[in-house]
């Protein structure tokens, strides 16, 4: 256990009161309202762990609405999901991110010359989903499906920081430590193997710079469950690729002051992971591209690097010398807490991970061109009630499985279409640099 504080806010559980914390999150809840937004694939629904997730968040009285940003490739599934979210019993939008409705309404926006059709996968969910949770709720928590240690405190530690406003916090994230499995042992790869070593070669590289610095205080930077107020979720860019983790974090560097930024620990955690892969393509080894990719147009961007074929060349040598080093230090951390550590192993995911930053350094230096989804704020001035058209067009949707689901009769089941619990013209602020 520790108590250092970082770059950012970091809140530690030094055996936090809970029960204290809901309480008070509850009653605070009733004024500044708050809503869960969870990205998912229908593949989620037949895992064991959304089902708990669910059963999880049946217990937290401090959500006002939950939303789930569905992709389903058919209406029988889209269908069953609605009846599976009808167990929550706050207010609870199922969005279809792919059905006929909500593509109908980005043809629209793209008829009016902008266009969001060609972004696919988590990104363009989370996007879509903050449309409806920003009118929801003034606070925002997102988290995935795949959760399996998933605890209603996640979202009580996520939100409470952004809903008590004596804090002024906007952005909170999650930290924690990656361990399970049989037997038991290191997971993370990513942040283990890659970005610690990365974010170590590159300062070595360029010497002192804040961005780095910044990347550097988050714990655990790839997490995906993370909290923030419906004006920053207007105001930021999402990551359209699998850098978005990383990518967020780059917005909210650009957007928000470091004072108002937090992480905090919410303990083990562990979800379903990802293969190494057999190309640069595919797996963690197409997420490292990404993440890469993103770090270095944001240095360029943002902290004004230039950076050149050279540069390349030489963080890969240092990247490999400060990734072995931490292989030794995780084989004596395991060794000490009887964790199974497969040091080779590492050593080779480190030398796949190392390959990627040849290819991904050359792809920058070739296209430097940003893979973002526009924030709110831009679709907004295009179309200014598109986050109104979204949630009716959710609704509708909702309405249309009710129906399937009481044999084409029209009967009301409350607990599957969500009423307005507050206001739809929650006006938020948009400065947040300060």
């Amino acid at each position: 256990m520790d108590y250092k504080q970082e770059l950012i806010t970091t809140i530690h559980d030094f055996g936090c009161n809970l029960e204290l914390l809901e309480a008070r999150l509850t009653q605070l809840s009733e004024t500044s309202p708050t809503a869960v937004l969870i990205p998912a694939l229908y593949a989620e629904l037949e895992r064991p762990a959304l089902t708990h997730t669910c059963e999880q968040l049946k217990l937290c009285k401090f959500v006002n609405t939950i939303v789930v940003s569905l992709h389903a490739e058919t209406q029988e599934q889209y269908v069953r999901a609605v009846q599976f979210f009808s167990m929550l019993p706050q207010p609870t939008f199922v969005l279809w991110e792919n059905g006929q409705r909500v593509v109908q309404l980005l043809e629209k926006l793209r008829d009016k010359g902008l266009n969001l059709l060609d972004f696919k996968g988590k990104g363009q969910a989370v996007w879509l989903g903050l449309g409806i949770a920003s009118l929801q709720a003034e606070a925002i928590a997102l988290h995935d499906a795949d959760i399996i240690t998933y605890d209603k405190s996640y979202p009580l530690k996520l939100l409470f920081p952004l809903v008590e406003k004596e804090l002024g916090i906007s952005f909170n994230k999650a930290y924690y430590a990656r361990l399970g499995g049989y037997p038991n042992q290191f997971h993370g790869r990513v942040v283990r193997l890659f970005i610690t070593p990365l974010l170590a070669a590159l300062t070595d590289l360029l010497g002192y710079n804040n961005y780095l610095r910044y990347l550097g205080a988050f714990r655990y930077p790839l997490s995906g469950e993370f909290a923030l107020t419906n004006d920053l979720a207007l105001s930021t860019r999402i990551p359209g690729n699998w850098g978005l983790e990383i990518g967020l974090l780059s917005e909210v560097y650009r957007n928000v002051a470091e004072k108002r930024i937090a992480q905090i620990d919410i303990g083990i955690f562990d979800h379903k992971h990802q293969s190494v892969g057999e190309t640069a393509d595919q797996g963690l080894r197409k997420m490292c591209r990404d993440i890469l990719r993103s770090i270095l147009r944001t240095l360029t961007e943002t902290e004004r690097v230039v950076l050149t074929s050279d540069h390349i060349r030489t963080l890969r040598v240092k990247f490999r010398r400060e990734a072995q080093n931490i292989t030794r230090q995780y084989f004596v951390d395991a060794r000490f807490n009887n964790l199974h550590y497969d040091r080779h192993q590492e050593e080779i995911t480190v030398e796949l991970f190392e390959q990627v930053i040849t290819e991904a350094g050359q792809d920058y230096l070739d296209n430097p061109a940003n893979v973002q989804i526009p924030d709110w704020t831009r679709a907004l001035a295009v179309m200014p009630a598109l986050r109104e058209q979204l949630r009716e067009a959710t609704r509708r949707d909702m309405a249309d499985a009710e129906m399937m689901l009481n044999g084409g009769q029209s009967k009301s089941v409350p607990s599957i279409l969500p009423t307005d619990n507050v206001s739809s013209t929650l006006m938020p602020d948009l400065s947040q640099r300060g």
